[in-house]
């Protein structure tokens, strides 16, 4: 065999045996890599920096469920670097990911924070992200679940209670018809059929605001009102009310306030509040309604000296539909949504509102809005005019309540 062909068949032995051991090294790397990642604990890159992003609660965890890298929201629900998944719930749904190899939801109520804290609805989302590590992300739907409750709440509770004046239009209706020759009873039904014509039309209206003012849309107009103006429409509206029901609506206090929002909503909001010390209040007596500014904050207390409120209903009065008394509601017509209106309408404008009471010694509601300046249109004269007033005032004797108020 010639030299050239020998040497040629020893290069070629050499590529093979060289490409052999090549291929040997490389697949023993991959072994080695595919081993490393199966035991290694490194979280990948970039992942800390997403998690330290993330509004949501989310961990990292290992096979032996200790947390490796979590966000700042994860720490109220225990999972903290360092420390073991807090509940067999959540460990159960990071294994069920990590030996399917797919992501796993499971909706679970988890408690943020340590008891007696309020436990959450929180859908959990585990994906496997390696051999051994397995993210888990905690979304806290307790407030859409809560919306969406009221929301069947607010429907069932409006379909009852439209059924009554409805029945009592129907068979109203059918009590005229059959006394069509007998007119003294005639007009008695129509009266009735009247009234509760107004009923209906009263509740309608306010579910509609109430449903308004619950939505997402904006007020419709934002701009320096006059409490003065809005006090002085909630008593012009209730006036009739007030000498039928012989209470006295005595208005004391600060002159020439402002607040930003709507002076509708505004006058509607301390109208109802009007309308219901009126209700509960007995023939006599009076209703205070004042004005005072604490710290940058415009109070608008509505005071009466009527029955009183337990202290069990209290924290319930500003429910949609809840009475505390249903007999004298049904007598008087009420409709169980004034109080949620006020508090949705005060709420609307960065507000609060307030309750003090006592049974058998009256109640004090009182609004509180954020001061706000006059507008820039206001002349001298009527500043003067306001000034001249707010002396007057000041020398007149509250009508709020006097030792132990709000």
């Amino acid at each position: 065999m010639e030299t050239t062909q020998l040497a040629l068949l020893a290069l070629l032995a050499g590529i093979f045996i060289g490409g052999s051991v090549s291929a040997l090294i490389v697949t023993s790397m991959r072994v080695r890599d595919r081993a490393r990642a199966e035991t290694s604990l490194a979280i990948p890159d970039g992942v800390r920096e997403v998690l330290h992003g993330m509004d949501d609660a989310a961990a990292v965890v290992d096979a032996s469920f200790t947390v490796l890298a979590a966000s700042a929201p994860a720490r109220p629900f225990g999972l903290v670097e360092g420390g073991l998944l807090p509940t067999d719930e959540l460990r159960a749904v990071a294994r069920a990911a990590r030996s399917a190899q797919t992501a796993t939801t499971e909706t679970l109520r988890l408690r943020r924070g340590a008891p007696p804290a309020e436990p959450r609805l929180v859908v959990v989302r585990a994906t496997r992200i390696s051999p051994r590590l397995t993210l888990l992300v905690l979304r806290d739907i307790t407030e859409r679940e809560r919306v969406e409750e009221m929301r069947r709440d607010f429907v069932a509770n409006t379909s009852h209670e439209l059924k009554t004046p409805v029945a009592s239009v129907s068979l109203l209706a059918e009590a005229i018809e059959s006394a069509a020759d007998d007119p003294p009873q005639v007009r008695i039904f129509a009266a009735r059929l009247t009234a509760e014509a107004h009923r209906l039309g009263q509740l309608t209206s306010r579910i509609m605001n109430l449903s308004r003012l619950q939505s997402a849309e904006q007020l419709s107009e934002q701009r320096p009102v006059s409490v003065d103006e809005v006090v002085a429409a909630a008593l012009d509206a209730h006036a009739i009310q007030a000498d039928s029901a012989g209470v006295a609506v005595v208005r004391g206090g600060r002159r020439g306030v402002y607040v930003l929002g709507d002076a509708q909503v505004l006058s509607e909001a301390v109208g109802n509040l009007i309308s219901n010390a009126i209700v509960y209040s007995p023939s006599g007596s009076e209703v205070g309604v004042g004005i005072k500014v604490v710290d940058g904050v415009v109070e608008i207390a509505v005071t009466d000296r009527g029955i009183g409120i337990a202290e069990g209903d209290q924290e319930r009065v500003f429910e949609r539909f809840y009475r505390a008394d249903p007999a004298r509601a049904r007598r008087t017509g009420g409709s169980g949504l004034g109080l949620s209106i006020v508090k949705h309408a005060v709420q609307r404008h960065g507000g609060e509102v307030r309750l003090w009471s006592r049974p058998g010694r009256g109640s004090t509601f009182t609004i509180r809005l954020p001061e706000t300046q006059a507008p820039v249109d206001e002349t001298p004269a009527k500043r003067r005019r306001k000034k001249k007033r707010a002396v007057v005032d000041a020398a007149s004797p509250s009508p709020l309540p006097n030792g132990d108020t709000p």
